[in-house]
């Protein structure tokens, strides 16, 4: 379901859904059994209606306590749809943003939404102040901008909201700030009771042995830049996106602007229909860009970090992740884009081209909350390495080039297997390149009619090649980087010069 229907939903029935009455009564419940000044995490995954509950949270409050609620977020987008879905409650509210420096008509309003920042400096001010404050509800409850504003209300419950309750910074961990977790229903039941599309999600292998990680955690934008924005990535993206999304509205995601822009140009000159947008575009631009992909079937926008947050369009089809993230809750703001159900639309397509779907699980998998929560330390350093994530890759032939291989009755190879087999029979390893060599040289001469068909041919193993050689100086253990690259060109070397003498031997033996 949409935020627009979601809001309309409310304005003309004001209906909640079952587990969020439930969910509402449970937190209410903690309200009346603890002091005031109780700190308390709610979560709920993106597109549960998270601002439907807190509105009517707030619409509650307001009718059987006596005093006033603060609603905080982290961005003016945010501000302006909680303003109205609580007008939608009927909830008389106020704006605090940077216009607003005083309150001489703060009686005339029970509720007041205010962007972190903003609020901040207007109470450091001491121009402002909010009498008789009760509650006070944040959004999106992971950022720790949040943390600064605390201290201002002392005597008033919290109540943090969030769809991932991990803290943006491992050194600032959430329990610090909240006493207690209530979960809500998981991302498998709401769409098994009709409230989230399904997704199915695709993974692409992508080697990170290049990215590098920054003070915040994460990949950084530099090296995240250096390795997608390399033309055999644009080219698996571009392939990517023909085999599984072709056709359908499609929302990229990268984690770089000189990325996305490469992205733009790929999809350019391929014919299809592109827009890129960052946080450097202008509010005129965004708009236009979000009205045209709103209403472009086919529409592919290629953005920076812009869209995780904040930005509903419920039409989207397919959400490629077209970078790396060490970050659970950015992993499942991109996927939650995607994940708004329609009449006409009961899935969704995932693409990962970051190995971050066999990093934190697939998105409808069920995660424990309440471990993560109360552990995140543990929990992080038990994520999955880039380089386990690695050993498990197994390289599978497109289904385009394995046509082009059809006489071959079996193109696999298993390289470890048969490196088990030489060292049992006190063989030298390199017989395991031999044999491997052979398959791939009789390949390519089975499959063409001329010499340099067949050379051509070889060219389009490179990745079955560089999978192979991977997996050979694996089982040898301690090889370096320059060796296994040494390996890769000494292979392809061999490979031509192989091929040609099976032409030869192909020849004379017709000729007999």
């Amino acid at each position: 379901m949409s935020y627009n229907e979601l809001e309309q939903e409310i304005e003309e029935k004001k209906v909640l859904y079952d587990y969020q009455a439930r969910d509402i009564n449970a937190i209410f419940d903690r309200m009346d059994t603890v002091n005031g000044n109780y700190h308390l995490l709610y979560q709920l995954p993106t597109g549960g209606g998270k601002t439907v509950i807190f509105s009517e949270i707030v619409r509650r409050y307001i009718e059987t306590h006596n005093k006033k609620v603060v609603v905080l977020t982290h961005r003016i987008e945010l501000c302006k749809q909680t303003s109205k879905m609580l007008k939608g409650f009927d909830v008389k509210n106020k704006i605090i943003n940077s216009k607003v420096k005083e309150l001489p008509d703060q009686n005339e309003y029970s509720c007041f939404v205010a962007m972190v920042e903003t609020l901040k400096n207007r109470l450091n001010d001491e121009k402002l102040r909010i009498d008789n404050v009760g509650l006070v509800i944040i959004d999106e409850a992971h950022y720790n901008s949040f943390r600064k504003l605390l201290s201002s209300f002392k005597n008033s419950f919290i109540l943090g909201v969030t769809a991932t309750p991990l803290s943006s910074n491992i050194k600032l961990p959430m329990y610090e700030n909240y006493k207690e977790l209530i979960v809500g229903d998981p991302i498998n039941k709401l769409i098994d009771n009709g409230f989230l599309a399904k997704a199915t999600t695709y993974s692409y292998d992508v080697g990170l042995s290049s990215l590098k990680v920054g003070i915040n955690g994460d990949y950084t934008v530099k090296s995240s830049d250096e390795l997608y924005s390399q033309l055999d990535m644009q080219n698996k993206l571009l392939h990517a996106y023909e085999e599984k999304s072709k056709g359908k509205k499609t929302l990229i995601f990268n984690n770089g602007i000189n990325t996305s822009l490469y992205v733009y140009d790929t999809f350019k000159e391929a014919g299809f229909s592109i827009r890129h947008l960052d946080n450097t575009t202008s509010s005129e631009d965004r708009k236009e860009i979000l009205r045209w992909f709103k209403h472009t079937p086919d529409a592919i926008l290629t953005s920076v970090g812009i869209l995780t947050t904040g930005f509903d369009e419920p039409t989207v089809e397919t959400i490629i992740i077209n970078r790396a993230t060490k970050s659970l809750t950015l992993y499942f703001q991109m996927i939650g884009r995607g994940s708004r159900k329609l009449p006409n639309k009961e899935e969704f397509t995932i693409i990962d081209l970051g190995n971050n779907a066999a990093r934190f699980g697939l998105w409808n998998e069920p995660v424990d909350w309440q471990h993560i929560f109360k552990s995140p330390e543990y929990y992080l350093d038990n994520l999955r390495d880039d380089a386990e994530i690695e050993t498990h890759f197994k390289y599978e032939m497109p289904y385009e080039l394995r046509m082009k291989f059809k006489n071959s009755t079996d193109i696999t190879f298993d390289i470890e297997a048969e490196h088990k087999l030489a060292i049992s029979l006190n063989l030298r390893s390199k017989v395991v390149l031999e044999k491997s060599l052979d398959q791939h040289a009789a390949m390519c001469v089975d499959n063409t009619d001329e010499l340099i068909d067949a050379k051509n041919l070889s060219k389009e193993l490179s990745d079955d090649i560089e999978y192979r050689m991977k997996i050979y100086t694996r089982c040898l253990s301690q090889c370096s980087k320059n060796y296994r690259e040494w390996l890769v060109d000494d292979y392809k070397v061999r490979l031509l010069l192989l091929i040609g003498k099976k032409y030869r031997e192909k020849i004379f033996a017709q000729e007999d």
